[in-house]
């Protein structure tokens, strides 16, 4: 039962990240490498109805999900499985379901409540799940997997570079240079902070 329930977090986590390739070919002028993916969420997508009930749908499978987790995860330490319990909420409230029901505009602002809330919920969601790699490594620490240890701290590394570059994209100075590729760095930092997560199956014994 634990494997069949726990099965469905990589296939979630793969699908997030595949779902701005499935609807972007109906955005004309949409562009994964500078654009984030709430840009697919905004009313002028013809699609953005879809995309945001996914994010609602998302956000409420990783609530479901995340007591599995904490179940598993508490097995070995109740301080680690508390963390990563919060840090999952969070992301599912602030940077999933929030963001879904409050959409953002075209570009990156704050004009409206709606984008405030957006904005803000995914920022906070974000910077959470960018330690989740940290957690799950020293849970696989603590159960003696060392390799997945150095495999998760290793996302971990790369998941704050990535985020770091995502964070400075938009600022005036970084225009025409490599960190103005919004839309990749979110997409490296999301697969980061995803794959120790979607990899815990793996640590059941």
């Amino acid at each position: 039962m634990k494997n069949n329930i726990m099965i469905i977090l990589p296939i979630v986590f793969i699908f997030d990240l595949l779902i701005p390739f499935i609807l972007a070919p109906t955005y004309k002028g949409y562009n994964h490498l500078t654009q984030v993916m709430s840009v697919l969420g905004n009313s002028k997508a013809p699609l953005h109805n879809v995309y945001n009930a996914w994010l609602i749908v998302f956000g409420i499978i990783l609530i479901v999900i995340n007591f599995k987790v904490y179940t598993i995860v508490s097995e070995c330490s109740s301080l680690i499985a508390i963390i990563l319990f919060t840090i999952l909420l969070i992301y599912a409230i602030g940077g999933c379901i929030l963001s879904g029901i409050f959409s953002v505009g075209e570009v990156k602002s704050l004009a409206t409540l709606s984008e405030k809330i957006h904005g803000y919920g995914s920022v906070i969601g974000f910077m959470c799940l960018t330690f989740a790699p940290l957690f799950v490594g020293i849970y696989s620490y603590k159960i003696n997997n060392i390799k997945f240890f150095y495999f998760s701290i290793g996302c971990f590394i790369l998941a704050i570079l990535c985020f770091s570059c995502f964070v400075m994209g938009d600022k005036p100075n970084a225009k025409n240079t490599f960190l103005a590729f919004e839309g990749l760095w979110q997409r490296l930092s999301l697969l980061f902070m995803y794959l120790p997560l979607g990899c815990l199956i793996l640590l059941e014994k």
